[in-house]
C-alpha cells in the first residue's frame, strides 16, 4: 500500500489489484497548491466545500462517495460515517463524514474536516484504525490538542497529520509545529510517500509527516 499526499486534505491510496482512491481533491484556486492533475477508481469527499470537492480534476473515477453509508469497490471495503449528527444547530458548518478504507485487513481512516472529538458511538463505528489521516491545523478542523485527543480514542498504529499551514498553501491554517509540540515530538523525518504492509505496522504510535507530492 502506498500513500501519497498532495497537499491540505487531499491523498492517493495505491494497492496493486484494488481500486485507486482520492480523497478531498481541492481547487488549487482557491487551497493553494499545485494544480491536481490524479486518476483513481474512486473519490471521496468528506464534505461540499471547494477545498474538498473538487473532482472534476480526478480522471477516470467511476464512483464518487459524498456521505455515510458502506461499500464495496473493486477489492476495497469504504465505510462512511457522519460526524455532525450532534452539531446540526450550528447551521453555518459544513456536513462531514468520515471515510475508513479497508484494504484487505490494512485500515486508513480520513477524518476528512473534523471540528469535533467523536462520540464513543462514531470511533466504534470506525472499528480498528492502522493509519489515520488527521486535520491538524485548526480553520474548520481539529487543533492541535482535539486532534491529540482523537488520536488517543483512535489509537492508530500511523498518524499522518493534514489540513495544516503551508508555504504553498493559501489557507490561514495553524503550522504543522503546534501538532507535533502536542505529540511531544521535537523532531521529525518527513518523506515523500507511506509505503506500508499490515506486517510491517510498527507496534507504537508513529507520527509520519508527508512532503506534498509535486512540491
Amino acid at each position: 500500500m502506498e500513500i501519497v499526499w498532495y497537499g491540505h486534505s487531499c491523498f492517493r491510496f495505491i494497492e496493486r489489484g484494488m481500486s485507486a482512491v482520492v480523497t478531498d481533491p481541492f481547487d488549487s484556486d482557491v487551497v493553494g497548491y499545485e494544480p491536481l492533475k490524479l486518476r483513481a477508481d474512486i473519490v471521496t469527499v468528506s464534505h461540499d466545500a471547494p477545498g474538498h470537492n473538487f473532482v472534476s480534476v480526478v480522471k477516470g473515477a467511476g464512483h464518487k462517495l459524498t456521505g455515510p453509508g458502506e461499500y464495496e469497490i473493486g477489492g476495497v471495503f469504504i465505510t462512511g460515517v457522519q460526524t455532525d449528527i450532534n452539531h446540526r444547530k450550528n447551521g453555518d458548518k459544513p456536513r462531514n463524514t468520515l471515510f475508513l478504507f479497508d484494504y484487505d485487513g490494512l485500515t486508513i481512516a480520513h477524518l476528512g474536516d473534523l471540528s469535533q472529538v467523536p462520540s464513543q458511538s462514531e470511533v466504534e463505528a470506525l472499528g480498528t484504525v492502522n493509519v489515520a489521516l488527521v486535520p491538524v491545523g485548526s480553520g474548520n478542523g481539529l487543533n492541535a490538542a482535539k486532534a491529540a485527543e482523537v488520536i488517543s480514542l483512535l489509537e492508530p498504529n500511523i498518524v499522518i497529520p493534514m489540513h495544516y499551514a503551508s508555504p504553498s498553501g493559501k489557507l490561514d491554517l495553524d503550522p504543522l509545529s503546534k501538532f507535533l509540540k502536542e505529540m511531544g515530538l521535537t523532531t521529525h523525518e518527513t518523506i515523500s510517500a507511506l509505503k506500508i504492509t499490515r506486517a510491517g505496522l510498527p507496534d507504537e504510535l508513529k507520527v509520519v509527516v508527508l512532503d506534498v507530492s509535486g512540491s
